[in-house]
């Protein structure tokens, strides 16, 4: 089978590539040759691959621009995604999208289900679920996966944020009063393998079955200011958290006070997701952090 990979630079598309590649050829173009924003080239990109699998782990992820730049989100996310849908229902092929816990608004009081109701906060939340939304209505076979916190050894992200900002500040500001899962992206890259290894074995009674919405997080929980502290402690990192509220960070997007998802569903089809603290290890343990910059 051809699988077109797209966001093979980001976080989870990056850890994506090895793992996809025992599972069929393999096509993952660059930004350059791919990119979401111009309908027209990933259109093209669509029709001259004919993939039999399409693995979209690109996204438009600047939270706070969103607000500014929602017609560049709607089309990234939600655009984009509407798009490969209807092409794969011509290629009769079947679709693997990520999606956010930023579907939610966080008032819930425990882990979300993937049949709890949508009410996203901002601007990027909503572009996540238009694109949800699109590709479940499509009529293909597909596969939704929503995560959260993502972070890893490569890209943007809190953990590469920290380590760099350690280097240069005694203390850190760090909201401690919203909470979630922090996920590593090679936690959703080894879970996202097993769950198409038996997708692509079952053919179309699993997609059938089992085709649809899923939650993929780390198990536990935490706040930003608790992953920040063991980011520090993990590392052995000469940094002080102080711990403030989100009102006090004052971020022009309001974010979820609760992050969690429940990823139950998930676990029953492809086995044990690892607890937050153990795939931090785990992360830490594969590649020295790069000096490169990174952001929340």
């Amino acid at each position: 089978m051809r699988i077109l990979l797209t966001g093979a630079s980001g976080q989870v598309g990056h850890e994506l590539a090895r793992r996809l590649r025992p599972l069929g050829e393999l096509v993952a173009p660059g930004h350059a040759q791919c990119d979401l924003a111009d309908l027209d080239q990933l259109r093209a990109v669509l029709r001259a691959v004919r993939p039999g699998l399409i693995v979209n782990a690109a996204a438009y992820t600047a939270v706070d621009r969103a607000q500014d730049e929602g017609a560049l989100a709607m089309r990234i996310n939600a655009d984009a995604p509407a798009l490969m849908a209807q092409e794969a229902r011509v290629l009769g092929a079947a679709l693997l999208h990520y999606s956010t816990d930023y579907v939610f608004d966080g008032t819930s009081a425990r882990a979300y289900a993937e049949t709890d109701t949508p009410a996203p906060l901002n601007v990027y939340g909503q572009s996540k679920l238009a694109g949800e939304q699109a590709i479940a209505a499509a009529g293909i076979a597909h596969l939704i996966v929503r995560t959260s916190w993502l972070y890893g050894m490569h890209g943007n992200n809190f953990l590469l944020t920290m380590l760099r900002l350690a280097r240069e500040r005694t203390q850190l500001r760090i909201v401690a009063d919203q909470h979630g899962a922090p996920t590593w992206s090679g936690t959703v890259a080894d879970a996202s393998a097993r769950l198409l290894g038996l997708a692509l074995a079952g053919g179309a009674p699993w997609w059938e079955r089992h085709g649809g919405l899923y939650h993929l997080s780390s198990q536990g929980q935490t706040s930003w200011a608790g992953f920040a502290e063991a980011i520090f402690s993990a590392t052995g990192t000469a940094c002080q958290v102080i711990p403030i509220s989100a009102a006090e960070y004052g971020a022009s997007a309001p974010r979820p006070a609760n992050s969690l998802l429940d990823s139950g569903k998930l676990m029953a089809l492809c086995g044990p997701l690892p607890d937050w603290r153990a795939a931090l290890a785990a992360c830490l343990a594969e590649a020295p952090a790069p000096g490169g910059s990174g952001q929340e």
